[in-house]
Protein backbone atom coordinates (compact mmCIF):
# COMPACT_ATOMS: atom_id res chain seq x y z
CA UNK A 1 0.00 0.00 0.00
CA UNK A 2 1.27 3.50 -0.27
CA UNK A 3 -0.60 6.79 1.05
CA UNK A 4 0.32 10.00 -0.84
CA UNK A 5 -0.34 13.44 0.82
CA UNK A 6 -0.31 16.68 -1.46
CA UNK A 7 0.23 20.71 -0.49
CA UNK A 8 0.88 23.42 -1.79
CA UNK A 9 -2.31 24.13 -3.10
CA UNK A 10 -3.71 28.13 -2.89
CA UNK A 11 -5.02 30.88 -4.66
CA UNK A 12 -2.87 32.85 -6.95
CA UNK A 13 -2.78 35.80 -9.47
CA UNK A 14 -2.49 34.92 -12.92
CA UNK A 15 1.15 34.61 -14.06
CA UNK A 16 2.45 33.32 -10.49
CA UNK A 17 3.66 30.45 -9.37
CA UNK A 18 2.58 27.34 -6.92
CA UNK A 19 4.90 24.36 -5.97
CA UNK A 20 3.17 21.27 -5.07
CA UNK A 21 4.67 18.73 -2.96
CA UNK A 22 3.35 15.25 -2.55
CA UNK A 23 5.31 12.64 0.05
CA UNK A 24 5.06 9.20 -0.25
CA UNK A 25 4.45 6.84 3.10
CA UNK A 26 3.08 2.64 3.29
CA UNK A 27 4.38 -0.64 3.35
CA UNK A 28 5.38 -0.59 -0.51
CA UNK A 29 7.33 2.60 0.16
CA UNK A 30 9.03 0.95 3.42
CA UNK A 31 9.74 -2.49 1.75
CA UNK A 32 10.61 -1.45 -1.89
CA UNK A 33 11.38 2.06 -1.77
CA UNK A 34 10.03 5.06 -3.37
CA UNK A 35 12.50 4.75 -6.53
CA UNK A 36 10.55 2.05 -7.39
CA UNK A 37 7.54 4.01 -8.23
CA UNK A 38 6.43 5.86 -10.79
CA UNK A 39 4.77 9.07 -10.28
CA UNK A 40 2.01 11.60 -11.81
CA UNK A 41 0.31 14.71 -11.37
CA UNK A 42 -3.25 14.80 -12.84
CA UNK A 43 -5.77 17.51 -12.85
CA UNK A 44 -9.36 17.67 -12.43
CA UNK A 45 -12.14 20.24 -12.70
CA UNK A 46 -15.51 19.88 -11.42
CA UNK A 47 -17.73 17.44 -13.56
CA UNK A 48 -14.85 16.75 -15.80
CA UNK A 49 -12.70 13.77 -16.51
CA UNK A 50 -9.38 13.86 -14.06
CA UNK A 51 -6.56 13.96 -16.77
CA UNK A 52 -2.88 13.81 -17.48
CA UNK A 53 -0.68 17.10 -16.44
CA UNK A 54 2.90 15.68 -15.98
CA UNK A 55 4.84 11.93 -15.12
CA UNK A 56 8.02 11.17 -14.07
CA UNK A 57 10.03 8.24 -14.46
CA UNK A 58 11.25 5.96 -10.92
CA UNK A 59 14.95 7.98 -11.00
CA UNK A 60 13.64 10.79 -12.23
CA UNK A 61 15.56 10.61 -15.01
CA UNK A 62 12.59 11.89 -17.58
CA UNK A 63 9.72 13.60 -17.64
CA UNK A 64 6.60 14.17 -19.39
CA UNK A 65 4.09 16.93 -19.82
CA UNK A 66 0.84 17.45 -21.41
CA UNK A 67 1.11 20.25 -24.13
CA UNK A 68 -1.22 22.79 -22.25
CA UNK A 69 1.84 22.80 -19.71
CA UNK A 70 4.86 22.18 -21.11
CA UNK A 71 7.45 25.15 -20.84
CA UNK A 72 5.59 26.35 -17.57
CA UNK A 73 5.46 23.40 -15.25
CA UNK A 74 8.40 21.14 -14.20
CA UNK A 75 7.75 17.75 -12.06
CA UNK A 76 10.73 16.88 -10.12
CA UNK A 77 11.41 14.31 -7.32
CA UNK A 78 13.80 13.36 -4.91
CA UNK A 79 14.08 9.86 -3.61
CA UNK A 80 15.68 10.55 -0.51
CA UNK A 81 12.63 12.00 0.94
CA UNK A 82 9.85 9.98 -0.82
CA UNK A 83 8.65 13.33 -2.37
CA UNK A 84 7.62 14.57 -5.83
CA UNK A 85 6.80 18.07 -7.05
CA UNK A 86 5.15 19.99 -9.23
CA UNK A 87 6.51 23.66 -10.02
CA UNK A 88 4.17 25.75 -11.64
CA UNK A 89 5.17 28.73 -13.31
CA UNK A 90 3.01 31.05 -15.74
CA UNK A 91 -0.01 30.14 -14.14
CA UNK A 92 -3.37 30.50 -16.05
CA UNK A 93 -6.98 31.28 -14.94
CA UNK A 94 -7.60 27.72 -17.14
CA UNK A 95 -5.15 25.52 -15.06
CA UNK A 96 -7.29 26.10 -11.90
CA UNK A 97 -8.27 22.93 -10.97
CA UNK A 98 -7.78 20.22 -8.65
CA UNK A 99 -4.26 18.44 -8.55
CA UNK A 100 -3.69 14.91 -7.84
CA UNK A 101 -0.79 12.90 -6.78
CA UNK A 102 -0.28 9.41 -7.99
CA UNK A 103 1.60 6.54 -7.90
CA UNK A 104 2.29 3.41 -10.08
CA UNK A 105 4.10 0.69 -8.47
CA UNK A 106 4.72 -1.66 -11.51
CA UNK A 107 6.84 1.55 -12.15
CA UNK A 108 6.01 1.57 -15.77
CA UNK A 109 4.54 5.37 -15.42
CA UNK A 110 3.22 7.30 -18.74
CA UNK A 111 0.11 9.51 -19.34
CA UNK A 112 -2.80 7.00 -19.01
CA UNK A 113 -5.17 7.37 -15.78
CA UNK A 114 -5.63 3.55 -15.28
CA UNK A 115 -2.11 2.98 -14.84
CA UNK A 116 -1.73 4.35 -11.84
CA UNK A 117 -2.70 2.74 -8.03
CA UNK A 118 -2.41 5.07 -5.63
CA UNK A 119 -4.04 8.83 -5.65
CA UNK A 120 -3.66 11.18 -3.02
CA UNK A 121 -6.69 13.38 -1.63
CA UNK A 122 -5.67 16.24 -4.34
CA UNK A 123 -4.81 20.02 -3.32
CA UNK A 124 -6.70 22.45 -4.98
CA UNK A 125 -5.05 25.21 -7.10
CA UNK A 126 -7.27 28.39 -8.21
CA UNK A 127 -5.79 31.00 -10.55
CA UNK A 128 -7.58 33.78 -11.02
CA UNK A 129 -7.23 36.78 -13.62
Amino acid sequence: QVQLVESGGGLVQAGGSLRLSCVASGRSVRVSGFSTLAMAWFSQVSGKEREFAAAITRSGSNAYYTDSVKDRFTISRDNTRNAVYLQMNNLKPEDTAVYYCAADISGLGGRSRGTYDYWGEGAQVTVSS
